[in-house]
């Protein structure tokens, strides 16, 4: 009973990871595999591996690695003794997509600001939303490097055991 228990929550844990990614505008099927690699044990599985915990099929497989390796969420191995290639979660993948993201930050904060010198102050409900935007993007951009940089502290500490 506990292990059908256990898989059901393997399953659907696997499928809500591949609904989120899909609410974020990217195939169902790419988080279905981040999923199932995000809680696999050993932490790598083959693409035949994967079409059976996913129920994709040979080719979304393919493309969808072949995607998350490319976005830098995945890196392809070679596991001594086995000739398949197995993917697993690429080390501080996470914390990249998030130090990815500062550049967006940095445009959007140029983009009001390109927006506010072109309607200036005479049309105040403009102008202040495009302030808005820029202060938070202003605000996210000056947070976000510090909030990473204590975050890898953190990290390197926890990994060395003393958190």
């Amino acid at each position: 009973e506990q292990s059908q228990e256990t898989e059901l929550a393997r399953k659907r844990f696997i499928e809500d990871v591949g609904l989120l990614f899909e609410e974020m505008g990217q195939p169902r099927m790419a988080g279905k595999i981040l999923g199932s690699l995000l809680i696999c044990h050993p932490p790598y599985l083959s693409a035949t591996e994967l079409i059976a915990v996913t129920g994709g099929s040979k080719a979304s497989i393919s493309s969808m690695t072949r995607l998350l390796v490319q976005a830098g969420f995945l890196e392809r191995v070679g596991i001594p003794g086995k000739k398949k290639i197995y993917f697993r979660i690429k080390e501080g993948s996470f914390s990249e997509l998030l130090k990815d993201r500062l550049d967006i930050i940095k445009a959007m904060v140029g983009f009001a600001e390109r927006g506010m010198e072109l309607v200036g102050k005479t049309d105040s409900s403009q102008y202040d939303r495009l302030w808005e935007i820029r202060d938070l993007y202003l605000y996210f951009g000056r947070e976000l490097p510090l909030l990473l940089d204590t975050w890898e502290k953190r990290s390197k500490t926890r990994h060395q055991g003393q958190i």
